[in-house]
């Protein structure tokens, strides 16, 4: 609860506020100042000291500063001298164009205690332009029954001077048919009118060339010339005439360039050439020339660049309408731009306090001025800033503010107050400009810092290269200074088995991560650690984030064939019937690829063939089957080179040889089949004995099986005839395995035996192939031989 204050103190600061009034009220005079354009900068323009009847010393420790409106200065305040001099070359014509007088406010403000002074600076003109026509040849067209008397108005001359240093008088060469007269505008301006003296003839003399001369009034006088082009044409009877006299028309300043201002319209009653009309601005000002262009034809006048009531807030301008045989006639247009409110308030800081102590009692924090080049209410201007902050506004003169503290601040309810001052007009809609404050309150380090994620997720291919660049952990301070400084570092891992020191580490500056070495997909697919971000101030803070890095599968193994193998000493050869049907199971190629996702889709495709197609191989699973029915013709003897791929970029592949061999039933034993290189002669000389050698074999066989069978297993004397298979008692290999399905096929093929009947000779008939118990080795892992039977069917 605040102590309220002693009646004497009161009545002292009534009294400070009634004299800071009475200063402000003082300074409200105006010091008005002239000085002539062009001079050099640091030019003298007064004694300010001198003017304010305060001395040189008394100036400086009240630190008087010059304002001017907007953001550009024009003076300058020599403290040691009190002089107020020009800080840079001055041109009236740019800053005022043809305003005359050209006045530049600006504002004196001395801060300890605040006080205002309002002053004005006038710009003299120099006659440093000579006039100057817009066209360098004037065209004249005048009938030749024109009576002497007739006066010709003609085209002006713009002088960017003001005053007596603009156009003042106009001058014409010799000539024996006209003389020039020189009026005077009601704007003020000078226009030339040639006046007729004697009688034209177009048959005697049909082009006269005169030469226009405009003198302004500077000392000595400066002049531009122009060509006066004077047609003599036949009899025109009839002016053109406009349907109004006077066109009056609003356009707002937000109007697009091009858009239609108005169109004007005259009409003749002649035919032919003489009916023909031009439409043209008739002695338009330098400002119409730039804003507005006339359709020659239409008579549209559009808008030529962009309007700003601000600058200039109304137009007027005469249209001339001339047909083809030299008679014009004219109205005037009166253009009245429509303000908008385009224009948002402006703030200019003058002094701006951004570090106070706690304990300081009311203190001025800013001193700002606000303006708006808007009229009416567009123009009106309220200023505020949050509320429930404590800090008072308070207006001084001609639109300045002071922003001052409410009481004494305290550091530990708030050490930093961002105050946002706003600036609103009154227009529709209503524009605003907003300032923001910072004022800081003894700063300590109070905040650790924030990491900007909990966690991040890093993704790394591997193979990479060392030192590679993975990623980046980021944190903030709300602090400044050294207490904001932070320092970043990898934290113990939970995990005392990962060596996290040799796989990455992190740049303590920007929290850059880098791997230190080559990362294998295959032996460690992921990783988790944490980072620290300290700062430097005392007692130092800090902060964790967690850190996950993720392994990409990159396509670096090839596929590995699990069947059959290539490493044995003699080769595996598959059993083919002659009587299969198309589409026979000869044998499946089983292979496996250590990478994952796509790198590990395999996919099958018959390279070599000892008979192109005969045999074929499904592309997704790997089984080889006949194309088509064998022949007697059909070699005996086959080679195959089966191409394994997987679908990595760039793909990886393996390839894998097969024999089959083509048999015509049980009559002929299993034949190896020989290497490559074996002389296939000798082979062809053998077939008749091993002929004679398989019958007597397959007889014996077959007679001892039917035995065996027929005791052991058959109730009924036809079974055989029947077509089914009877397994014998015994001890058999229990580990059967269809290769119809998508299981694999182990290292080297069993066979089972079915006896037939039903005909004169008996035969062995091809059935499954026999897999071992040893199809798959444990690996180390569960999940990846769960996998791995899945896959294969071996479960």
């Amino acid at each position: 609860m605040d102590t309220p204050l002693p009646k004497a103190l009161q009545k002292r600061q009534v009294i400070a506020i009634i004299i800071l009034l009475l200063w402000w009220e003082v300074g409200s005079e105006t010091i008005k100042y002239s000085v002539l354009e062009e001079r050099d900068s640091g030019s003298f323009v007064a004694n300010l000291a001198q003017d304010l009847g305060l001395s040189v010393g008394e100036l400086a420790a009240r630190g008087a500063q010059i304002l001017s409106k907007g953001k550009k200065q024009y003076l300058q305040l020599q403290q040691k001298s009190g002089n107020l001099i020009l800080k840079e070359k001055l041109d009236r014509e740019e800053l005022c164009g043809d305003m005359d007088p050209c006045i530049l406010h600006f504002q004196v403000l001395l801060k300890n205690p605040v006080q205002f002074f309002q002053g004005e600076l006038q710009l003299g003109d120099i006659n440093d332009h000579a006039p100057e026509f817009l066209e360098s040849e004037i065209l004249l067209k005048i009938l030749e029954n024109s009576h002497p008397g007739t006066a010709f108005p003609l085209k002006i001359a713009q002088d960017l001077d003001v005053g007596s240093n603009t156009v003042q008088n106009y001058t014409i060469s010799t000539n024996f048919h006209f003389h020039l007269f020189t009026r005077t505008h009601s704007d003020g301006r000078k226009y030339p009118e040639l006046v007729l003296d004697k009688t034209l003839d177009r048959e005697e003399q049909p082009e006269l060339r005169l030469t226009l001369t405009a003198l302004d009034g500077g000392s000595p006088p400066k002049t531009g010339t122009s060509q006066v082009v004077i047609l003599v044409l036949d009899i025109n009877d009839n002016a053109p005439e406009f349907t109004q006299l006077l066109y009056e028309v609003k356009v707002p300043e937000n109007s697009m360039i091009g858009s239609l201002v108005i169109t004007v319209s005259a009409r003749d009653l002649d035919a032919g050439t003489h009916g023909e009309l031009s439409y043209s601005f008739f002695q338009p000002s330098n400002q119409v020339i730039q804003a507005f262009e006339i359709n020659t034809v239409m008579g549209e006048i559009r808008l030529k660049k962009l309007l700003d009531f601000e600058e200039i807030q109304s137009y007027s301008t005469e249209i001339e309408a001339s047909d083809g045989g030299g008679l014009s006639g004219k109205c005037t247009v009166a253009i009245e731009v429509v303000d908008v409110n385009d224009n948002a308030p402006e703030l200019t800081m003058s002094l701006l306090i951004s570090d106070i102590p706690e304990n300081s009692p009311e203190t001025v924090v800013a001193v700002f001025g606000i303006s708006d080049p808007d009229s009416g209410d567009n123009g009106k201007m309220m200023c505020s800033i949050q509320d429930h902050l404590p800090f008072l506004l308070k207006p001084t003169v001609d639109n300045f503010y002071t922003l001052v503290t409410e009481k004494s601040l305290d550091r530990e309810s708030r050490a930093e107050y961002n105050i946002t001052i706003t600036v609103t007009d009154l227009g529709t809609p209503r524009l605003k400009t907003e300032h923001k404050i910072t004022l800081l309150v003894s700063d300590v380090n109070d905040n650790a810092p924030i990491f900007a994620q909990t966690s991040y997720t890093l993704f790394v291919r591997e193979n990479n290269s060392p030192a590679l660049h993975i990623g980046s952990v980021s944190a903030t301070d709300r602090d400044s200074g050294t207490n904001a400084q932070l320092t970043y570092s990898l934290l113990p891992p939970q995990d005392p088995h990962l060596p996290l020191d040799s796989l990455v580490s992190i740049n303590a500056d920007n929290g850059h991560l880098f791997a230190l070495r080559s990362l294998d997909y295959e032996a460690l697919r992921a990783f988790e650690f944490r980072v620290g971000a300290t700062d430097a101030g005392s007692p130092a803070l800090s902060s964790e984030a967690l850190v996950r890095v993720v392994v990409v599968d990159d396509n670096d193994n090839s596929p590995f064939v699990l069947y059959p193998l290539q490493n044995g000493s003699a080769p595996c050869t598959e059993l083919v019937p002659r009587a299969a049907e198309a589409g026979y199971l000869v044998t499946k190629v089983v292979a496996v690829d250590g990478d994952s996702g796509q790198n590990a889709w395999l996919s099958y495709q018959l390279l070599k063939a000892t008979e192109p197609g005969l045999f074929s191989v499904w592309a997704h699973n790997g089984e080889v089957r006949t194309a088509r029915l064998l022949s007697e013709r059909d070699a005996a003897k086959h080679r195959l080179v089966v191409l394994v791929k997987d679908n990595g970029e760039p793909p990886m592949s393996a390839t894998v040889t097969l024999h089959v061999l083509l048999v015509d039933g049980f009559s002929q034993p299993y034949l190896p089949l020989p290497e490559v290189a074996a002389d296939e002669a000798q082979a062809d000389s053998l077939t008749v004995y091993l002929i004679i050698a398989l019958a007597s074999v397959s007889s014996l066989f077959l007679f001892s099986v039917l035995l065996f069978v027929g005791m052991r297993l058959c109730g009924r004397n036809r079974a055989a005839s029947a077509g089914r298979c009877f397994v014998p008692e015994g001890h058999f290999p229990g580990h059967l395995v269809d290769v119809s399905g998508t299981g694999t096929l182990s290292q080297s093929y069993q066979y089972e035996v079915c006896l037939t009947g039903g005909s004169g000779t008996s035969e062995f008939k091809f059935l499954k192939p026999i897999v071992p118990n040893f199809l798959v080795e444990e690996t180390g892992r569960d999940e990846e031989n769960a996998n791995f039977r899945n896959h294969f069917g071996l479960n």
